[in-house]
């Protein structure tokens, strides 16, 4: 008797092909330590599919399949990328968030050393001082790192280790040139639209880190 799938588990397999396709998750590179780096691309996140039927099952099997291997057994870092992440397009909820890191393996939280924050903004900085100690574990804060500018990922990556978008270079200008955006007090404005990739392609405008060597 064939066998067939239910459709909560064709969901959820289509689900994760597009985590995939957006690479919103990719390990590329090492930081000067020596460390692997899990890039993470907010923007590219797909909230609305993951927080439907299946979408938590379909992120976590995927980082099983695809993103914990590459990772390995060794200590790796993570560069979260936060520029434009907007609710609900990109951001599936805080609770979202803990459940994921929380049914990580242990052997993989002990492995995670440091976290860098990219352009976090007034609000997230705002929400993980009040919050982020009672939402995370004492030892996933400790390990946070708020970046305010693409360049001073340099102290802890060299130039080429890893591609940042096209649109998060141009965040990182218009905050030179505006900077009461990092406060809050003036909104940005883009010039130009920048969409995640579509879903049956990966296809984005990325740039090395901009980095001295």
């Amino acid at each position: 008797m064939s066998s067939t799938s239910s459709p909560t588990t064709s969901l959820s397999a289509d689900t994760e092909q597009i985590v995939e396709n957006l690479e919103a998750l990719k390990v590329q590179g090492r930081d000067k330590r020596g460390r692997k780096i899990l890039r993470i691309v907010g923007k590219f996140f797909p909230a609305r599919v993951l927080n439907g039927p299946g979408g938590e099952e379909a992120l976590k099997r995927y980082l099983e399949r695809r993103i914990f291997p590459d990772l390995g057994e060794g200590p790796f870092c993570v560069v979260y990328i936060h520029t434009y992440v907007q609710r609900p397009e990109n951001f599936p909820g805080v609770s979202f968030l803990r459940s994921i890191y929380e049914s990580l393996p242990a052997s993989v939280r002990d492995c995670l050393q440091a976290v860098y924050f990219v352009h976090p903004g007034l609000q997230a900085r705002l929400f993980f001082a009040t919050f982020g100690r009672f939402l995370f574990s004492a030892g996933l804060y400790g390990k946070l790192r708020y970046v305010s500018r693409v360049e001073f990922l340099c102290e802890h990556i060299r130039k080429g280790e890893i591609d940042v978008p096209e649109f998060v270079l141009d965040h990182d200008e218009e905050l030179e040139s505006r900077p009461l955006m990092d406060y809050g007090l003036e909104s940005g404005h883009r010039h130009r639209d920048y969409d995640a990739p579509a879903m049956d392609s990966a296809a984005a405008s990325m740039y090395s880190l901009r980095c001295g060597s």
